[in-house]
């Protein structure tokens, strides 16, 4: 009388000639699910895999295990700053651009409805000594629809192609540190000296003047943009004709804080170099605290500005 295993197990293959022990003739089992029987082995390890746990390769099935591992070791694809480029999944490759974009709009139309989230927010001289995060802050309201209309194309145009070259934290980093830049730019330039009783020249008078829009954090992600483009042997004429532009606008066109979009500028550029640096991977280690290094200097710059100044009360805010 022949016998024969129940259907839902199939037929063990003979044991080998030779074998003996308690584990000879013993169907093999999978080693994550041990309850399950595994004819089919890792083609790269030789383990048992249960379906749950086969995957398909390019020869043969491998195991979960082995496919993580692979993984694990398996060269990463770099961007040009020594980043890894895998973060750029979703949004087209740019999740940070558009994150950025989408903030400014909904903070712009909750200034229109929320009354005194403007004046919270903004950045003054004077008020950035006590509200310090304003140097950030002034950086996602704008004035009107077509400043925003303009610094969010600006924004969309630059920070795509940037941020898949830089990798999402680096442009984060890039845009937050070259806002705050354009802040500290803007304080520099204000003045707050005079004798009581005086009328406050222009100058004067900015240590007063709020100023909002992310046109400082853009102006360093142009200005990034130039350095690499140069450390890459890339043409820069377009470049430096669309800054040219917006640098006679900034100094021709009233109401425009020309002092954010420089102190912006001159950030975006040393953050830039800074990441070229040290993009090797001999050298990467050194690359976020070049970063901090940059972000430490102008809190020092702010703290000394303010360290400086008196507070400016009982002048008369006019002249020229």
């Amino acid at each position: 009388m022949s016998s024969s295993y129940p259907p839902v197990n199939p037929p063990m293959p003979p044991t080998p000639s030779g074998s003996s022990g308690p584990g000879a003739g013993q169907a093999p089992t999978c080693p994550r699910h041990p309850d399950v029987v595994a004819y089919v082995r890792c083609s790269r390890c030789g383990r048992p895999a249960c379906p749950q746990c086969q995957r398909q390769a390019a020869v043969g099935i491998h195991c979960v295990d082995c496919v993580r591992e692979s993984a694990r070791t398996a060269p990463r694809a770099r961007n040009p700053l020594g980043g890894s480029a895998s973060a750029l999944s979703i949004c087209g490759g740019t999740p940070a651009t558009t994150v950025l974009v989408a903030l400014c709009v909904v903070v712009y139309f909750l200034q229109l409805i929320v009354p005194g989230l403007e004046q919270s927010l903004w950045f003054a001289p004077y008020a950035g000594r006590d509200e310090p995060w304003r140097f950030v802050t002034a950086a996602f309201l704008h004035g009107g629809i077509t400043h925003i209309l303009f610094n969010m194309l600006a924004l969309w145009t630059i920070g795509q192609p940037l941020e898949r070259a830089m990798g999402v934290s680096r442009f984060v980093a890039l845009f937050l540190v070259s806002a705050v830049g354009g802040s500290v730019g803007y304080l520099l330039i204000a003045q707050a000296t005079a004798s009581p009783g005086q009328v406050l020249t222009q100058w004067q008078t900015s240590w007063f003047q709020p100023t909002v829009g992310a046109s400082g954090a853009v102006f360093g992600l142009f200005a990034a943009e130039l350095v690499l483009a140069r450390r890459q042997g890339r043409d820069l004429r377009a470049m430096l004709i669309f800054l040219g532009l917006n640098l006679v606008i900034g100094f021709t066109v009233p109401n425009i804080a020309w002092q954010a979009h420089l102190g912006g500028f001159v950030t975006g550029a040393a953050l830039a170099s800074v990441m070229w640096a040290t993009r090797s991977r001999e050298r990467q280690r050194w690359q976020w605290p070049g970063v901090a290094a940059v972000l430490a200097i102008l809190v020092a710059l702010a703290v000394l500005k303010y360290a400086l100044s008196p507070q400016l009360t009982g002048y008369v805010v006019g002249g020229a």
